[in-house]
């Protein structure tokens, strides 16, 4: 494991050194070493290799669905016409509802399986959103450090090139005109070339500050004189909108590195990797919830699509898998030791020189700044140039009245650039700067590393509750009545409402059991009619294969209605009058 370089105000979290520790093969399954190098080949294939652990993993749940496929679809094949008696004798102890046999234990079995599948793909999408966050939070606050500190360079600078250009007016303007005025004294006239000859130093001083500065030579003009002066002048914003080194005219991408163009970059790419994993989660989330409502409804069709739509969430979360597992391992590595990866790097330290780089990413108090020289000798000659000013304003005012013009313009160039030069020293400073590197640092190895690793073990998790449901939702669907069974089911019903399961089963299977129904009036004599009845006599009991009496059957038209109900005492006289007849009492009686 290779030496880590201390970072001010950063340490590698757990996570960081977890992932780190992990070992690396490459595709000809040999060591590789762990140091974070995104260039070379080797390193490369060793991200290879641990991705493609997620595609060994997908080939397993393939084998997995696969072989409870062929169960369900050869094994069960067979049962359904040697256990079709089994099965009525289940439905028959049922209780109404169809899950009371074995056949109704196994659908019950199925289905649950089906409901914890989906109740964990709910609970890896909960850690999906949850880990979406907060890379989403890492990645802003990275690319938040990055503009501040592109807003830092921009304003160097700004400040350096107003300085060089308001000495350049005072070196081709006021300067020229008072060695023009001042001819006849020698000693003002020396005085005003060592202001000349001090400000053409200054401007180089400032010229040799760069920081991160592209490789384009840009002039500062024709008058400057001063050669090999690279200054871009860039114009200070507010950090949200600050101004990126874009590509030249040429359409080439500048040479160092630029933050306000990687944040820019990284904001769009952070956008469409937030929006596609929201994507993802809802897919799995419709999918889940119409799982669930196609085993409420049983559904057949339902499950059916949602099976196809798991599949494709299947194949989606590993996909997944493997990309979150590359890029977790390459981040733990730079995270380790960024320091290293900076300064070896030569998209950082183009234009650049390492010892600037260590002063910006060490900020140690044992370490001077680079730029310390050049701005001590810079202050020294706006300090000369300033006596210089000040012995002009004293003695030559006197005797030459019209060199005051050109001298209070230089004063007033000088003023604005003493206060430059203070605002440079103090942007120069290693703090601000080595506190941006610190905090995008924060911002990627400590929220950016969590939130990947959230979405790593969402993948995960949803990849198991899929195969798991694709295992389970043949044999719940499978298990559902068919439409034919429904339209069967309904006309038995609808013969009658209120007769039970048991008694329609009974119906259907002995049509000659159909008038077995106890008589709803017994009389005491089969050939016995009620008095004064003129309706015909009862027909004669018959004995039916079951020992049951029972009655013809005759048509509804032919029948009468019951004989009225009598008291014994009616019966009695009822009966002696029969037993004597009157024929005059009857034919009166009839006759009225």
């Amino acid at each position: 494991m290779a030496a880590m370089t201390t970072v001010p105000g950063y340490s590698p979290s757990l996570w960081v050194r977890v992932c780190h520790a992990l070992p690396r093969l490459d595709l000809a399954m040999q060591m590789r070493d762990n140091v974070f190098a995104p260039d070379s080949w080797e390193y490369q294939q060793t991200l290879l290799v641990l991705s493609s652990v997620s595609a060994v993993a997908l080939v397993v749940s393939l084998l997995v669905v696969l072989s409870f496929l062929i169960h369900y679809c050869c094994c069960h094949r067979g049962d359904r016409g040697d256990g079709s008696e089994e099965e009525e004798e289940d439905e028959d102890g049922s209780t109404g509802h169809g899950y009371g046999g074995k056949k109704g234990r196994g659908i019950c079995c199925v289905t649950w399986v089906a409901v914890a599948a989906v109740t964990l793909c709910c609970v890896a999408i909960g850690v999906g959103f949850y880990g979406n966050s907060e890379a989403n939070d890492g990645m802003y606050q990275l690319t938040s450090s990055l503009l501040t500190a592109n807003y830092t360079l921009a304003s160097i600078d700004l400040l350096i090139w107003d300085s060089i250009k308001g000495l350049q007016q005072s070196v081709s303007g006021p300067l020229s005109i008072m060695e023009e005025m001042l001819t006849g004294s020698k000693s003002f006239l020396v005085s005003t070339r060592n202001c000349r000859r001090l400000s053409d130093n200054v401007i180089s001083l400032l010229s040799s500050v760069s920081l991160a500065r592209p490789g384009w030579e840009a002039g500062l003009g024709n008058d400057s004189g001063v050669s090999g002066a690279s200054i871009i002048p860039l114009t200070p914003v507010p950090p949200s909108v600050a101004p990126t080194l874009g590509p030249a005219a040429g359409g080439l991408l500048p040479g160092p590195f630029s933050p306000g163009w990687a944040a820019n970059t990284l904001m769009v790419n952070e956008d469409y990797r937030w929006l596609s994993y929201v994507l993802l989660l809802l897919l799995d989330l419709i999918v889940c919830f119409f799982i669930l409502l196609g085993l409420a409804k049983q559904a057949r069709w339902l499950l059916i699509l949602m099976t196809v739509l798991a599949w494709l969430a299947l194949f989606l979360s590993w996909g997944s898998l493997g990309l979150e597992t590359g890029t977790v391992v390459a981040l733990s590595d730079f995270c380790w030791d960024p320091n290293t990866f900076v300064l070896n790097s030569s998209n950082f330290n183009t234009g650049t020189s390492p010892d600037v780089l260590d002063y910006y990413l060490t900020c140690s108090r044992r370490m001077k700044s680079p730029f310390q020289q050049l701005l001590t000798q810079s202050q020294r000659a706006l300090s000369n140039i300033h006596t210089h000013l000040s012995s002009l304003e004293r003695n030559a005012l006197t005797q030459f009245p019209k060199v005051e013009k050109s001298l209070r313009e230089v004063q007033q160039i000088l003023n604005s650039t003493e206060g430059n030069f203070h605002q440079l020293v103090a942007l120069l400073n290693c703090r601000g700067l080595n506190k941006d590197y610190t905090d995008s640092l924060k911002g990627l190895c400590y929220d950016g590393m969590e939130g990947l690793l959230y979405l790593s073990l969402y993948s995960f998790l949803s990849a198991l509750a899929f195969t798991a449901i694709l295992c389970s939702l043949p044999g719940a669907w499978r298990s559902f009545p068919s439409d034919s069974d429904e339209y069967e089911d309904s006309d038995s019903e609808s013969e009658d409402p209120f007769t039970s399961h048991q008694a329609r089963r009974q119906t259907a299977t002995g049509s000659s059991q159909r008038g077995a129904m106890a008589p709803f009036y017994n009389y005491p004599g089969a050939g016995w009619t009620p008095p004064f009845s003129s309706a015909p006599p009862l027909p004669t009991p018959n004995v039916s294969s079951n020992g049951n009496p029972g009655y013809e059957s005759l048509p509804l038209t032919d029948r009468q209605s019951p004989p009225p109900s009598y008291s014994p005492s009616m019966l009695t006289g009822y009966g002696a009058s029969q037993s004597h007849p009157n024929p005059a009492h009857s034919r009166n009686l009839y006759s009225r």
